[in-house]
């Protein structure tokens, strides 16, 4: 079992910009401390719902001040950043780091992001596996240019090379992760060889139905059995850990900060081209992490855990450990996964 923090970085209200990254800078040092396996931090653009702009330059900063754990990005929002910028960030971090660092991506959603930084509603829409192939391509070559619908370039020499080889395809390229949300990203990263990051609104039943069309799409792919289930074993699910003496008390500190936090956070989206969005109901959207996640005692936690590998066989979780909103309780909810909850799994 892979237990990791997930760290949006998120801002409650009545809190400053500083607090909030203060506190995901802290959560991530004290994962470290605790002994959990990785770190996972978020990015977002315009919104309180996150602050962190840029997840990987956060994961720079957090390999810095580590030495041991993981840290990936969950995720960098491929389609308002240029493939080649993103890969070249990807391949300084591993290399720096050891090989600690696991490159997350994702479509992002069709927000104002994407007038701002110029890619424009069609880098969402359908630009996706195009800036995808590019990405593993930099990973993976010692040279590489483009001919496609949105990046055309002539071919130049990727530096720093992630393997640090001279020539030949990459053998110890950054891992790539792909935040799945749709049967289309599904089959994406299915087809690409590329575990699947799942979200947190997902309940155990929805997750284990999506790693079974991602096994059948790579099947469906050429690629063999044993690749498959190798790749399999990458998956991460994302999910919300709170840790108090029994579940009642453990529900009652999300149920009373989140909903204030998905309001503000979720209503601040603007989408680029004017479209309507439903918004979930932020306290039903709170009760309904609580039911899904592990949620209570150590002893529960560890159950619903061990729970959702069993159904899923996913077996990397990455868990939103700031849900409180506050600084000194996110500490204690850590340093209980790491000391309570980690410990019966293992």
């Amino acid at each position: 079992m892979d237990v990791g923090a997930f760290i949006l970085a998120a801002q409650f209200p009545g809190q400053g910009q500083e607090e909030a990254l203060h506190r995901a800078v802290r959560s991530a040092e004290l994962s470290e401390e605790a002994g959990l396996d990785a770190v996972w931090v978020a990015e977002h653009h315009f919104v309180p719902y996150g602050v962190c702009p840029s997840a990987v330059t956060l994961a720079a900063l957090l390999l810095g001040r580590t030495r041991r754990i993981g840290v990936g990005t969950a995720v960098s929002v491929l389609p308002t950043v240029h493939p080649v910028a993103l890969g070249e960030q990807a391949a300084l971090l591993h290399l720096l780091s050891g090989g600690r660092f696991t490159l997350g991506v994702g479509r992002g959603g069709p927000w104002v992001d994407l007038e701002v930084f110029g890619s424009g509603l069609r880098a969402y829409e359908r630009g996706f596996p195009e800036s995808l192939d590019l990405l593993l391509r930099w990973l993976r070559e010692p040279r590489v240019g483009a001919d496609g619908e949105r990046f055309a370039f002539r071919e130049v020499a990727v530096v720093p090379r992630s393997d640090d080889a001279l020539a030949g395809p990459a053998v110890d390229a950054p891992p790539v992760v792909v935040a799945s949300t749709s049967p289309a990203s599904v089959r994406l990263a299915a087809e690409r060889g590329l575990p699947m990051l799942l979200g947190m609104h997902c309940g155990d039943e929805e997750k284990a139905e999506v790693v079974g069309l991602w096994r059948k799409s790579a099947l469906e792919a050429g690629r063999s059995p044993e690749d498959v289930e190798a790749v399999a074993a990458r998956h991460v699910s994302a999910g919300v850990v709170q840790i108090a003496d029994d579940r009642s008390a453990a529900a009652e500190i999300l149920t009373k900060a989140m909903p204030g936090w998905l309001r503000q956070g979720l209503e601040a989206h603007v989408t680029v081209d004017g479209r309507e969005r439903r918004m979930r109901d932020p306290v039903a959207y709170a009760e309904l992490l609580c039911e899904l996640h592990p949620v209570g005692s150590p002893r529960l936690c560890a159950d619903r855990l061990a729970a959702t590998a069993e159904r899923t066989g996913i077996r990397r979780f990455a868990l939103l450990v700031e849900g409180s909103g506050d600084l000194v309780a996110t500490e204690e909810n850590v340093r209980r996964l790491g000391g309570e909850v980690l410990p019966l799994l293992r």
